[in-house]
């Protein structure tokens, strides 16, 4: 099933067969990016609420955090789980000015600004097939950083991957080759970042129908190997085929505690 989330705090569930859609609930603000674990368990990055909230799978809807005390979260946007069950969410900041950083969630419910290596509109997140790195789309620079995640958890210096003028990158997903497909909010455009370092136009909309303001991105379908696009600019769900399979989500069982 294919998770989204709506203006208006809305999380849909789409069957990707035949695109039925119904309504999980509601968060009553706007969420933007999201990620589920093993229990089906929805958390969203709610910009109106300025936070991570948790939706289940009834539609009960749980807050998480706000952020830490001395870093409350401005524009909470993306989130993703590594393979230890930690959560990574972005904030971004503002527009145009950005200021955003990186929060980690523990699975026993500590959070901390992970990183602040990443600040121009801190957008969408992806963690490497190796699992030691966290790539992030920073929609102002405008480009791809990579962050390493160090053997104790703690992020490394950041580094940009690649520039990107005149886009506005926003969503990220992996497929099991390492190569990293990029929704770009404008143009109306799909790039890949090839393993040897190419940034390639994988798909252009110059009439934005298709294609509409394409942000966040994920894997699903037959064998991994359908694309699901987030068009902002349409409201709609796009799908393509993609030649390699897409790398895998992590789901992990632990339950992240609400806030007290």
């Amino acid at each position: 099933m294919l998770y989204a989330g709506g203006e208006a705090g809305q999380v849909y569930r789409v069957d990707p067969r035949t695109g039925a859609t119904e309504t999980v609930g509601s968060t009553g603000g706007f969420v933007l990016g999201i990620a589920l674990d093993a229990h089906g368990n929805i958390y969203a990055c709610d910009t109106k609420v300025g936070g991570l909230v948790r939706m289940a799978p009834d539609g009960q809807v749980t807050s998480i955090s706000c952020g830490t005390s001395e870093r409350p979260m401005v524009t909470p946007n993306y989130a993703v789980f590594d393979a230890d069950g930690a959560l990574y969410v972005s904030d971004s900041g503002t527009w145009p000015d950005g200021g955003g950083c990186i929060y980690k969630f523990s699975p026993n419910g500590d959070v901390e600004v992970w990183s602040e290596g990443a600040p121009q509109f801190t957008n969408g997140l992806a963690i490497s097939v190796s699992g030691d790195s966290l790539y992030v789309a920073e929609s102002t620079l405008p480009g791809i950083t990579r962050i390493p995640i160090r053997a104790d958890g703690s992020a490394g210096a950041a580094e940009t991957v690649v520039l990107m003028p005149e886009t506005v990158p926003d969503g990220l997903a992996f497929d099991v080759t390492g190569r990293l497909y990029i929704g770009c909010y404008r143009p109306d455009r799909l790039f890949t970042l090839e393993t040897d370092g190419r940034l390639l136009v994988l798909a252009d909309d110059f009439q934005g129908t298709v294609l509409a303001a394409p942000t966040n991105l994920a894997f699903g379908g037959e064998a991994m190997k359908e694309l699901f696009i987030a068009s902002l600019g349409r409201w709609h769900i796009g799908r393509m085929t993609t030649r390699d399979a897409g790398q895998p989500l992590q789901y992990p069982s632990t339950l992240i505690p609400a806030e007290a």
